[in-house]
């Protein structure tokens, strides 16, 4: 199943050259500055790209980028939560302990809302992995510049579900609870005031009808995920532009995971773990390349080179291990095949080399028509002797003369009946 689930998955992400679900507007208005062909994005397209998530807790926040990295297990994780809807606390943490995705996806099980997003949005999500990637301190730079629009705006703002923190060059975003999270919603479109990039314009996590009239930024029912959040064990290093991981966290408190599974995760800056890509391409050639996978050009590439495409502007005609085969405009027309009469005994049979060909066969319109053959009249008396006996019409070509003379020799015979003679008619009286 999982298998299965990767293969299909690995096709669609390979055929993202592009953000499907942006909005409409990017799409009519004048192109902005196009991201590099290696796979980065300027900065306009990060800015699109950040700003449904960049208000969010900083805690949440740094599982996200993590568990963007993973796309495909972030997909198996969701239909896993959906199936398993009713587990929760020591049932739920052992029954992630038997999955072997990243920590960092385990940690988003916790958040059904916020896994679904992310992997409805497959698009979206996996280009944000691959950004935060190729250019993670530009993607967290860009954070920070988002929440201060946000915050010039009056729009961003301590409450009762969240704490924000404004520190030298950086704003961090605590929940105001640390045994719940609450996850914001709002318009990206509004927060942060006057949006720069008109060609640009923010994506959407959630469609426009969640968002309510009211306070710019809105928060739903908290997640409890307790002090013992399991595998939450990122945090935001903004003034190091990466992700501090610290394994120990809540080790006193979450007994429920092994620890000696995860010494693969080296405490310190996060590093990006290619075991659980599960073959899914990278948009930047470079990072493939650091990573032993693949980037989606070489796989786009494979899968022309698959359909017989290898060359540009090859109609894929000559198909790979199919070179020597003619291609269907080169084969023979029935006009130019070879006619029966000259295939060899090989192709024929030696009794069949010296049928005449079909093309030496006298055709239908050749053949004399019915109209055209020799009637009984004009046929030939040695051909067909013609029958010796009269019959009812026999004498009626003849001439008057003939005529006269068979009369004589039909009263002859009459008369020699008279006689007794029993020749010519017979049949006379006794007397």
């Amino acid at each position: 199943m999982q298998i299965h689930i990767a293969r299909t998955l690995v096709l669609s992400l390979a055929s993202l050259g592009a953000f499907s679900g942006a909005p409409a507007a990017a799409q009519t208005t004048a192109a902005a500055p196009a991201s590099s062909s290696q796979g980065t994005l300027s900065q306009q397209e990060l800015d699109q790209l950040l700003a449904p998530i960049a208000l969010y807790p900083d805690s949440l926040l740094a599982q996200m980028f993590m568990a963007a990295t993973y796309p495909l297990e972030i997909v198996e994780a969701e239909r896993w939560q959906k199936a398993n809807a009713s587990l929760t606390g020591d049932a739920l943490a052992k029954a992630l302990e038997e999955q072997d995705w990243d920590a960092s996806v385990k940690s988003l099980v916790n958040f059904p809302d916020v896994l679904a997003m992310m992997s409805e949005k497959l698009d979206m999500t996996s280009k944000l992995g691959d950004a935060f990637l190729a250019q993670q301190k530009q993607v967290m730079d860009t954070v920070q510049s988002l929440r201060v629009k946000a915050k010039e705006a009056g729009n961003l703002e301590s409450n009762s579900q969240v704490v924000v923190k404004s520190e030298p060059q950086t704003i961090v975003i605590e929940s105001a609870n640390p045994q719940v999270v609450y996850v914001p919603q709002y318009n990206p479109t509004v927060v942060y005031g006057a949006w720069p990039y008109p060609s640009y314009p923010p994506y959407y996590y959630y469609p426009p009808p969640r968002y309510t009239a009211g306070p710019a930024v809105a928060f739903g029912a908290g997640v409890a995920v307790g002090a013992a959040w399991g595998y939450a064990w990122g945090h935001c290093n903004w003034h190091g532009g990466d992700i501090n991981i610290n394994v120990n966290q809540n080790v006193n408190l979450n007994r429920n995971i092994n620890r000696s599974n995860y010494t693969n995760i080296n405490n310190g800056a996060w590093r990006h773990d290619a075991a659980h890509r599960r073959n899914a391409p990278y948009q930047n050639g470079q990072v493939a390349r650091q990573y032993g996978g693949r980037s989606t050009a070489q796989v786009t590439q494979q899968r022309e080179a698959y359909r017989g495409r290898v060359n540009q502007g090859d109609t894929g005609l000559n198909r790979t291990g199919n070179a020597a085969r003619p291609s269907g405009t080169t084969r023979p027309t029935g006009t130019n095949r070879p006619t029966t009469g000259q295939r060899t005994n090989t192709d024929m049979g030696q009794n069949r080399a010296n049928r005449p060909s079909t093309t030496n066969r006298p055709s239908t319109t050749n053949r004399p028509s019915t109209t055209n053959r020799p009637t009984g009249a004009s046929r030939s008396s040695t051909a067909r002797p013609a029958p010796q006996q009269g019959n009812a019409f026999s004498g009626a070509n003849r001439s008057g003369a003939s005529t006269r003379q068979a009369s004589s020799r039909g009263s002859a015979s009459r008369g020699g009946a008279s006689r007794g003679s029993f020749g010519g008619g017979g049949g006379g009286r006794r007397r």
